[in-house]
C-alpha cells in the first residue's frame, strides 16, 4: 500500500491525512453503534485472562 500523503504545510502537527482519518474514525466510535478501525491497540479485542488450573496429578 501506498504511504499517507501530506498536505499543504509539511512541519504542523496533525497535517497527515492519516492523522485525519483517525481522529473522524474516533468521532464516528463516539456515536455510532458501526465500530471504525482506529489502531491496532484501541481496536482489539481485550485478552482474556487464562485460567489457572488447580488440577492434582496422580502418579
Amino acid at each position: 500500500m501506498g504511504k499517507p500523503k501530506k498536505r499543504t504545510s509539511p512541519r504542523r502537527t496533525g497535517t497527515r491525512r492519516s492523522h485525519l482519518v483517525l481522529k473522524l474514525a474516533r468521532k464516528v466510535n463516539g456515536s455510532s453503534p458501526v465500530k471504525v478501525f482506529t489502531t491496532t491497540k484501541e481496536s482489539s479485542k481485550p485478552v482474556a485472562k487464562a485460567k489457572p488450573t488447580t488440577e492434582k496429578i496422580s502418579a
